[in-house]
């Protein structure tokens, strides 16, 4: 395992010093929690650390149905609302 050397104001050392403790870690371990977990979410949503929050905060809210493209779902959508779909 290597090592790192971070660098915090003495306010922010506390916090994480406090936040560890109580959840039972150490810092190093929060730390490299925060790094995995960050990690998994940007393999899991690529560029959602780009979007504004409430959009990312609403992303994969709706399920999509299969078999169809996102065209295809729009198309329907537009030829419904004017009364030519199905």
């Amino acid at each position: 395992m290597k090592k790192l050397t971070l660098s915090m104001d003495e306010k922010d050392i506390r916090a994480a010093r406090r936040i560890a403790r109580d959840h039972g870690t150490s810092i190093s371990g929060m730390f490299s929690r925060l790094v995995r977990l960050m990690a998994r979410r940007r393999r899991a949503a690529p560029g959602s650390e780009e979007l504004p929050p409430l959009t990312r905060k609403l992303t994969g809210i709706v399920a999509l149905p299969k078999g169809k493209t996102d065209r295809e779902i729009i198309e329907d959508a537009v030829l419904a609302r004017h009364g030519l779909g199905e």
